[in-house]
């Protein structure tokens, strides 16, 4: 098809898009099953407009999914910044390492005795499909800054934090297939990939975030001021996070998730006279005119995140519409979706959450939408551009996709009519207190 013909079929779908979302978000489904079926559309299964070949544009893919999660973890980190408090973050910290490391102990295990695979390969398999997915997960992300449902909170909380938290364990599966240093022991992987990597990649980010935010709170005098052009400053702020992460030898996802949250809370946060910080989600509006002002969050700033996440999560998941065609999934892939969803995903959240005072509803939600997407197609193309062997590339891709696929169907048929039991239940409660 023509470029031309491609620009002008690129603006009816966006468009499109707008004008469906009022009348999809009424039905059980979720956007990303819209684009999805436009992806199945274009691609091999249907007009065939559009083929890719995973291992073709493999370095392409694995750009395209990692700047699509970068922003996502943008925009995760945005709404959950405002507050820092234990109590909240208890949850999305329980569920992004004891609930991940658990999901992939048991998925390395199914892997490997169950399906054959050796074991660097049922590791790293394991890592690519335990992480939850920032990109996938609009439904059940909080509804602006202010909300504080503890479930909301640990679903978009745990998105941002555990993409990051994998990343350890991708390398751990990579040198045990021989394709990374992991020292003599596994002093380099214990060292540099998982301590270092992890803490020097959320002290990045912390730095930037805090640093961003104290200097446009100087320049604007209050968070109400930030906007507009601010809106891009959002986007150096990333770019410096993630690049400097790297540089560094640590994890650009976590830095650009806690980049995020520092800036979102230094712009938020309300200054006490003593020139001490309070966390916004303690000052009732209504406590002074200024703690009202201050707590305000840079709302043009969160609406561009949010926007160009929206944008990168259609394209990616009409680029998975159209590979799904194209990729062989292989029969394990069942299995593995059966085991994940039906019974290691929720397993691991009950074991992770089992001191943890959530009600027994919100557990079991958390249990279920443990959404798998885009950031498992960045690792899995991301061990492809590393020299994973054919036999093991297709295999891991096969049911990788397969697993993206199966979540984007049946998480997005039943989070629109569960989220919505959920929010009745809790206005119900609320009322009767």
């Amino acid at each position: 098809m023509e470029l031309t013909w491609w620009f002008i079929g690129i603006g009816l779908l966006l468009i499109l898009m707008n004008l469906a979302s009022a009348l999809i978000a009424r039905l059980p489904l979720s956007l990303a099953i819209l684009y999805f079926v436009i992806g199945i559309a274009i691609g091999p299964a249907g007009m065939g407009w559009l083929s890719v070949d995973p291992f073709l544009y493999a370095n392409a893919l694995e750009t395209i999914s990692e700047v699509a999660v970068l922003v996502s973890l943008f925009a995760c980190g945005s709404n959950v910044g405002s507050t820092l408090r234990g109590r909240h973050w208890s949850v999305p910290i329980r569920l992004a390492s004891v609930a991940m490391l658990c999901t992939i102990v048991l998925l390395t295990a199914v892997a490997y005795w169950g399906l054959g695979f050796s074991l660097g390969a049922a590791v790293l398999l394991a890592a690519i499909i335990a992480p939850t997915d920032p990109v996938l997960a609009g439904d059940v992300r909080l509804l602006d800054h202010g909300d504080r449902d503890r479930l909301r909170f640990g679903l978009t909380g745990e998105g941002g934090l555990n993409d990051g938290a994998a990343f350890p364990f991708v390398m751990l599966g990579l040198g045990l297939l021989g394709l990374h240093p992991l020292g003599e022991y596994g002093w380099r992987w214990w060292a540099i990939d998982l301590a270092w990597a992890v803490v020097g990649g959320l002290l990045i980010g912390s730095v930037f975030g805090v640093a961003l935010g104290r200097w446009l709170l100087a320049r604007n005098g209050d968070a109400a001021s930030v906007g507009g052009s601010d809106a891009f400053l959002g986007l150096g702020l990333m770019a410096i996070a993630w690049g400097t992460a790297l540089a560094l030898q640590t994890y650009g996802f976590l830095a650009v998730f806690s980049a995020s949250v520092a800036l979102q809370w230094t712009v938020t946060a309300v200054r006490s006279p003593s020139g001490g910080v309070v966390d916004p989600s303690s000052v009732k509006p209504a406590d002074s005119p200024t703690a009202a002002a201050n707590t305000r969050p840079a709302v043009p700033l969160q609406r561009f995140n949010d926007h160009l996440a929206s944008l990168f999560e259609f394209g990616v998941v009409v680029i998975i519409g159209i590979m799904f065609a194209v990729v062989r999934i292989p029969l394990d892939a069942v299995i593995i979706i059966v085991a994940l969803f039906v019974v290691i995903r929720p397993a691991a959240v009950m074991l992770a959450l089992r001191h943890d005072p959530l009600a027994p509803g919100q557990t079991v939600l958390a249990s279920w939408f443990g959404i798998r997407g885009v950031g498992s197609l960045y690792y899995v193309m991301y061990a492809i551009n590393h020299g994973v062997d054919d036999q093991d590339a297709q295999r891991l891709l096969g049911i990788t996709v397969a697993v993206i696929v199966a979540s984007i169907v049946l998480h997005g048929i039943s989070v629109t009519p569960l989220m919505a039991l959920y929010e009745r239940r809790k206005t119900r409660r609320t009322a009767r207190s």
